[in-house]
């Protein structure tokens, strides 16, 4: 299952990239959801070295993730792997630079299944496909104002 949206922001390419690899943010956010995060490595680590195993409960199953950072490229692109619960998906963020003050974030995200059972669910999940497309279009747009919130706060 395949998932893609683009969105501009008015912020440089640089402070896009810090947003998008603010790792420690988005830790205390799954936390505060409720997921369990115990990440692998420490600030020294090169970013290409980090992982993060998760546990969340997900339609009333408890789920165990593995995060890696596939590819650490500053500023243009970051991708991260997971594989758990009988799935592998992708994540990649582009980052392009249509000005100095103006960067265009690519998002993509895609879910395969390995088991019967994961199987079952992108089944399920494709089903509401246009639905979950919104929701994801919504929130890469809530993070692309975000980015700009926090441009905002710094100049």
């Amino acid at each position: 299952m395949h998932f893609e949206t683009k969105e501009d922001t008015d912020s440089p390419i640089a402070e896009a990239f810090a947003a998008v690899t603010d790792f420690e943010s988005f830790e205390r956010s799954a936390i505060r959801r409720g997921v369990e995060v115990h990440r692998n490595g420490d600030g020294s680590t090169a970013p290409e070295d980090l992982s993060w195993d998760v546990v969340f409960m997900f339609r009333g199953s408890e789920r165990k993730m593995r995060l890696e950072i596939l590819e650490y490229d500053a500023p243009n692109v970051v991708v991260f792997s997971a594989t758990g619960s009988g799935m592998t998906g992708e994540l990649r963020v582009d980052l392009m630079a249509l000005s100095s003050q103006r960067t265009r974030m690519t998002v993509r995200l895609d879910l395969r299944p390995k088991t019967l059972a994961a199987r079952l669910l992108v089944q399920s999940l494709k089903l509401a496909r246009n639905k979950l497309n919104r929701k994801f279009r919504k929130r890469v747009a809530e993070f692309a104002m975000l980015i700009e919130e926090r441009q905002t706060q710094i100049a």
